[in-house]
C-alpha cells in the first residue's frame, strides 16, 4: 500500500498549513480545549470566538472547500478533503459554527435546488450568516426516519405543517431547518415526503431544549404549529423529497470531517497518566497502564489505516465499503474505553464535574466519559452498526 499523497494533495497541504499559522487565533491552541461541539456551544462567548473564526476561515476561502468553485468552494479532491481535515487537526483548530449547513444543506441544494434557492441561501451557508438544522428524527421515527408523521398540508401557495421533531442539534441557534414532511399520507412509507426549508423564526415554530448529562444543550426538540411555509421552499418535487433526503444522507455520510482523531486522544491519555500521582510516583510508571495505553495506541492507529483503506477504494472510484460501518463502531467503542480508563486513572477524583475548583484537568476527562455514550448513538448506533456488518458484509441471517 502506497501510503504517500500526490503532489497536488501536498501542494493544498502547504498552502493550507501556511494559512493556518499566518491566520490562527491564539485561543484554544494547546489541542486540549473545552470540550464541547459546533452544536453545543451555550457560553455566548465561545459561540461568537468560533463565529469570527468562521467568517475567517471563510474570507480565506477555506470553508466549503470542497463545493464547486462556481458556488465559493475550491473543488477539492476527496484526497484533498483528507488533507484539509489533516490539517485541522494538526493546528487545533477551532471548529466552524455552521457544520450542518456546510456538510449536508449546501451541497444538497447545489445538486437538488431551484436557481433562485442557490442564489438565495448558498452564500450565507459559507459566510455563517444564516445557521441551519436538520429536522428528520420524530419521536417515534429515530432510525426508520421514513415513518415520519409531522404533517404539510397545502394553503394556496403556502404549506402548512403541524407535528414534531426531535435530537435536532443546534435548532436553539439555527435560522433554518431542512424538513422531512408527509405531503401524501396515504402514500406508501417512502413516498408522499416533501423536503423543505422551513425559517426557524415563522410563527408557530417553538425549540425545547434537551438538557443531557453533560449539562449541554445542543440538543432540542422542535414543534410546528400551524407554522406556514412558501411553496417556493420546496426542495425537489412534492412527494419525492425522500430522493432529496437520501441525498443529504449521503453526504452525511461520506463527510471525512466526522472521522475523530483517535491518537489524540491517546496522546492526552498518556499525558494524564503521566500526571496523575500513585504510589510516590506517576499511574505512568505502572507497566500496566503503560501497556493498556499501547494497547489503545495500536487499535487507534490501526482504525487510521482502516480509514485510508476506505479513501483508496473512493479514489479508484468504488463506492463506500463495510470499513465504514466498522469504523463508526470501532472508533465509538475505543473512545468509550479510552474515557473509561481515564475514570480508573482518576479515582475519586473523577467524580469532579468539568469546572470545578478540585478537578484534575478542569474535569475534562469527567465531561468526556459522560459524553463518550453519544457517539455509541448518533450516526447509527452500535447496534445499527452490527447489524449492517453481520448482514450485509458477513452474509448472516437477520435476527
Amino acid at each position: 500500500m502506497d501510503f504517500k499523497y500526490s503532489a497536488e494533495a501536498e501542494a493544498f497541504r502547504h498552502e493550507f498549513r501556511t494559512w493556518l499559522e499566518a491566520n490562527m487565533p491564539k485561543r484554544n491552541t494547546d489541542g486540549d480545549d473545552e470540550p464541547g461541539s459546533d452544536f453545543v456551544r451555550t457560553n455566548e462567548d465561545d459561540w461568537q470566538f468560533s463565529l469570527a473564526w468562521h467568517r475567517k476561515m471563510n474570507s480565506g476561502g477555506w470553508v466549503g472547500v470542497n463545493w464547486p468553485k462556481a458556488y465559493g468552494g475550491r473543488g477539492a479532491t476527496l484526497e484533498e478533503m483528507v488533507v484539509y481535515n489533516e490539517e485541522l487537526i494538526r493546528a487545533h483548530a477551532p471548529g466552524i459554527v455552521n457544520g450542518l449547513g456546510i456538510m449536508l444543506v449546501g451541497p444538497t441544494l447545489i445538486h437538488w435546488g431551484t436557481e433562485e434557492q442557490k442564489k438565495r441561501f448558498v452564500p450565507k451557508i459559507l459566510s455563517a450568516d444564516e445557521i441551519w438544522c436538520q429536522g428528520y428524527s420524530e419521536p417515534g421515527s429515530g432510525s426508520d426516519v421514513a415513518s415520519l408523521k409531522t404533517r404539510a398540508v397545502e394553503d394556496g401557495d403556502y404549506f402548512v405543517i403541524n407535528g414534531q421533531k426531535v435530537w435536532t442539534s443546534g435548532a436553539d441557534r439555527a435560522d433554518w431547518c431542512i424538513l422531512l414532511t408527509r405531503t401524501d399520507p396515504d402514500a406508501p412509507k417512502h413516498k408522499g415526503i416533501s423536503y423543505l426549508l422551513v425559517d426557524m423564526h415563522s410563527p408557530g415554530v417553538t425549540v425545547r431544549p434537551l438538557v443531557q448529562m453533560t449539562g449541554d444543550r445542543g440538543f432540542n426538540e422542535v414543534f410546528f404549529e400551524d407554522v406556514r411555509v412558501p411553496k417556493k421552499n420546496l426542495v425537489g418535487e412534492k412527494n419525492q423529497g425522500w430522493q432529496v433526503a437520501v441525498t443529504t444522507l449521503m453526504f452525511e455520510r461520506t463527510s471525512i470531517a466526522a472521522m475523530r482523531d483517535m491518537m489524540g486522544s491517546v496522546r492526552h491519555l498518556t499525558r494524564l497518566a503521566q500526571s496523575v500521582r500513585r504510589n510516590g510516583g506517576t499511574a505512568w510508571d505502572d507497566s500496566g497502564v503503560r501497556q493498556r495505553i499501547a494497547g489503545f495506541a495500536c487499535e487507534a492507529q490501526a482504525l487510521r489505516y482502516s480509514n485510508l483503506r476506505q479513501l483508496t477504494r473512493r479514489l479508484k472510484g468504488l463506492p463506500p465499503g463495510p470499513e465504514g460501518s466498522a469504523g463508526k463502531l470501532v472508533a465509538s467503542d475505543l473512545n468509550l474505553r479510552i474515557s473509561k480508563f481515564a475514570m480508573e486513572l482518576l479515582g475519586p477524583y473523577s467524580q469532579f464535574e468539568h469546572g470545578a475548583a478540585m478537578a484534575v484537568d478542569g474535569g475534562r476527562w469527567s465531561y468526556r466519559m459522560l459524553s463518550a455514550r453519544a457517539l455509541t448513538i448518533a450516526g447509527g448506533t452500535s447496534e445499527i452498526q452490527h447489524n449492517i456488518i453481520g448482514e450485509r458484509v458477513l452474509g448472516l441471517p437477520k435476527g
